[in-house]
């Protein structure tokens, strides 16, 4: 009888033994399971963007503007959603636009942000003189191509120039529209910077008001390939100079007549998804990660 009592209670502790690590095996599990369905529910990322300061123009309507504070609600937004929106994956405000409403002083379509220093105002802007400078860091996600097979053109980010309402009046033009300064192109995987330059040096202080006293210049392609891999941008304007550099890398400065004589416009900052076809079924599509404005 001893025997046999001796024989059960090993068994009964080797059973007690086994249950014992599987209910911590199970436990373990358990916590693993719960630690990677947090994981998943709080894996995602949001752009470094404060949009407090900009309005969106997009390719429908008339076109149709949403500005502050409207705009920052953009992720409910029905009319943004398919134009504006999270890549909450990979970080980044996703720009996506295709030929359609355009603005009055332009044939093509866009999904772009324009500075608005006062919130839900275009009235205060800044010169040369006052400074500002612009920072982002973006890729071109997808883009069209033309009948030749070569990828359409995008404008991802400018300088505008803005008449006072007294400049527009002196010269008896409608708006108060001016020539863009500064206009940041990706062309076929590489960044491509156009300004404006003066038909003529010499031009009064009234002439350099109008639009056709500016002309473009031969532009500039910066030496790096970026593809469809992310970049950064960075612009610095001041009293006669501004300065544009890809990837803290390469820089190209611009300190002549032209910009000097600038100053005598108001500006402001755009960035986003300017496509500069019409054709049909094109489309293009920006991320942008970071984008910062200091003035």
């Amino acid at each position: 009888m001893l025997k046999i009592k001796c024989k059960y209670r090993k068994l009964v502790l080797f059973l007690l033994f086994i249950g014992i690590c599987s209910v911590l095996n199970l436990s373990c599990n358990s916590d693993t399971n719960e630690d990677s369905e947090k994981d998943v529910r709080t894996d995602y990322l949001l752009p470094n963007i404060d949009l407090s300061h900009w309005k969106v123009t997009l390719p429908i309507g008339n076109p149709t503007e949403v500005e502050p504070p409207d705009i920052l609600d953009y992720g409910t937004n029905e009319i943004l959603k398919p134009f504006f929106y999270n890549d909450s994956v990979n970080g980044a405000l996703v720009f996506y636009t295709y030929p359609g409403a355009s603005t009055a002083n332009s044939s093509y379509s866009r999904t772009e942000l324009r500075e608005q220093m006062v919130p839900g105002s275009n009235n205060t802007n800044w010169t040369f003189k006052q400074g500002g400078q612009i920072k982002g860091v973006l890729s071109v996600d997808e883009i069209s191509k033309d009948s030749n097979g070569d990828y359409h053109k995008t404008i991802v980010m400018q300088i505008h120039g803005r008449l006072t309402d007294e400049q527009r009046d002196l010269i008896g033009q409608k708006d108060n529209n001016a020539p863009p300064m500064l206009k940041i192109y990706w062309v076929d995987g590489k960044i491509r910077v156009k300004t404006k330059v003066l038909k003529d040096v010499n031009a009064s202080d009234i002439e350099l008001l109008k639009t056709d006293a500016w002309s473009d210049d031969k532009g500039y392609t910066f030496s790096e390939y970026v593809g469809f891999e992310k970049f950064s941008l960075e612009v610095k304007a001041e009293e006669g100079k501004m300065e544009v550099t890809l990837n803290e890398k390469e820089t190209i400065i611009y300190n002549d007549i032209n910009i000097q004589k600038w100053n005598i416009f108001e500006n402001y900052f755009k960035a986003g998804n300017y496509l500069s076809t019409t054709d049909e079924g094109s489309f293009s599509r920006i991320k942008y990660y970071e984008l910062q404005v200091y003035h």
